[in-house]
């Protein structure tokens, strides 16, 4: 970040708006607006909670799950795409709709289909997340040179070693590209699916301090929940750049 000509750290941004959010919350501008001192140590005390401990433990199970299933269903829908012509023009159009529709309408759909219990927050979580994945996976797939493919061919390799040894390796600085977007997309679908569909983990948590204007702790539980996406975006976002550096020449 520059200002005036000068190169500042990005922290000083973040300490920045920290020092307004206090300001606003000390001088009560807005009631929904707590001072950020208070937010803080509403964070250290709802960490160390015993109903945060257990919301977290059923958010992050049916988050898992849903993960887990977006990448198995994701990466092979997108290989597929990225190989064969017929799919991606049967399924490509559907892919780019899903990825920028507004799909918190389609969770009421899904709620009809499986229920009122975990499996409709675990595929909300799909929902949100498969799209970009088998759409990033295609791009990589695309992307990879067809002269490290008649190499393969030349040295032999049969169709399930160009797959499995050349393309998926080839294609992974993308794939994993998508799986990092698909998991800050997953993480806002389970709350919106705890929320919408049962009001247990996170959506319980957040249901509970909103009816009862608790914004200290409210606040607090909104910063828990983007420090552990944006830590584990970072984390898959790592090892995407080291991958990155290893493939960066595919042709």
């Amino acid at each position: 970040m520059r200002v005036f000509g000068y190169r500042l750290p990005m922290m000083l941004s973040l300490l920045f708006w920290a020092a307004v959010w206090e300001a606003v919350g000390r001088a009560g501008l807005v009631f929904l607006i707590p001072p950020f001192t208070d937010v803080l140590a509403a964070v250290a005390e709802l960490a160390h909670s015993r109903k945060f401990l257990a919301a977290a433990k059923v958010t992050l199970s049916a988050f898992a799950e849903g993960m887990g299933i977006s990448v198995l269903v994701g990466v092979p829908l997108g290989f597929l795409m990225g190989r064969i012509d017929a799919v991606d023009r049967l399924l490509g159009m559907w892919v780019n709709i899903f990825v920028s529709a507004p799909l918190t309408a389609l969770v009421p759909v899904i709620m009809i289909l499986f229920g009122l219990g975990q499996t409709t927050i675990v595929m909300t979580v799909v929902l949100f997340a498969v799209w970009i994945i088998a759409l990033d996976t295609r791009a990589g797939i695309r992307q990879v040179s067809p002269s490290l493919i008649d190499m393969a061919r030349s040295f032999g390799a049969g169709r399930g070693q160009l797959y499995l040894k050349i393309l998926i390796w080839a294609a992974l600085p993308e794939i994993l590209a998508g799986i990092r977007i698909g998991f800050i997309r997953g993480v806002k679908g389970v709350v919106i699916g705890q929320l919408l569909v049962s009001i247990v983990g996170f959506g319980e948590l957040f249901e509970l301090y909103s009816r009862n204007f608790l914004m200290e702790e409210f606040w607090a539980l909104t910063i828990l929940l983007f420090a552990f996406a944006v830590t584990a975006s970072e984390l898959i976002g790592m090892v995407e750049r080291r991958v990155e550096y290893y493939a960066g020449s595919r042709g």
